[in-house]
């Protein structure tokens, strides 16, 4: 405990912010699984969004677990994947998308996140991959914003999640300046921050412009 005290005090700023992270990510999805549940629809929700979403999320979380960072500074990685994973199936589930070649997604999916977490690829092909979760995310981002200006309706999008995930992007750049510094983590959390505030915003419009049309 002594030793805790003595550490500086931008570490213990970093372990707290990290904590209330990985506490939000505990349930940044489930009021958007929840809006959708209750509606019975995914009207808004972008599949090819949530799908690159899940593809950058697995490659910096087998980053960080084959870089044997400390688990603190990426735990959410997994909490959220599993709630992606829901969110996911509700949503194709929604739009009548269950079918041969969902599964197959499934399969390969899951094979090639086994082998990155028992590093039978080599770790150059990870840190090669790394960058790419960027753009990536970034995509996943941008097609859901542009999907909620296509249709001006976020009737599905929880304003809560977009929020949270605006929220935990933000604390996390902190996070990681103290704990590795690492510039590609950095520069991901930068970007997603913006563009994860930039969809609740979104959100938020058409949610307000809907009540006062019906006002």
């Amino acid at each position: 405990m002594l030793d805790y005290l003595e550490k500086d005090l931008k570490y213990i700023i970093a372990d707290i912010l990290s904590i209330i992270t990985i506490a939000s990510c505990l349930v940044s999805k489930v009021p958007q699984i929840r809006t959708i549940e209750q509606l019975k629809s995914a009207r808004g929700i972008s599949t090819t969004a949530l799908i690159l979403e899940v593809s950058s999320y697995t490659v910096t979380f087998s980053y960080n677990f084959c870089k044997g960072y400390a688990i603190m500074s990426y735990l959410e990685y997994p909490i959220l994947l599993l709630q992606e994973y829901v969110l996911i199936f509700l949503v194709l589930k929604y739009q009548g998308l269950l079918h041969g070649k969902s599964f197959i997604f499934v399969g390969l999916y899951t094979l090639f996140t086994v082998m990155f977490l028992s590093r039978l690829f080599p770790m150059w092909f990870l840190t090669a991959l790394l960058p790419l979760t960027t753009p990536v995310g970034a995509t996943s981002k941008i097609i859901q914003l542009v999907e909620i200006l296509r249709t001006k309706n976020s009737a599905s999008v929880s304003l809560a999640t977009w929020a949270m995930s605006a929220f935990t992007n933000f604390t996390r750049i902190y996070t990681i300046t103290v704990d590795s510094a690492d510039i590609m983590l950095l520069m991901n959390f930068s970007i997603s921050f913006l563009l994860s505030a930039s969809v609740f915003l979104a959100a938020k419009y058409y949610k307000d412009d809907k009540t006062k049309k019906i006002e």
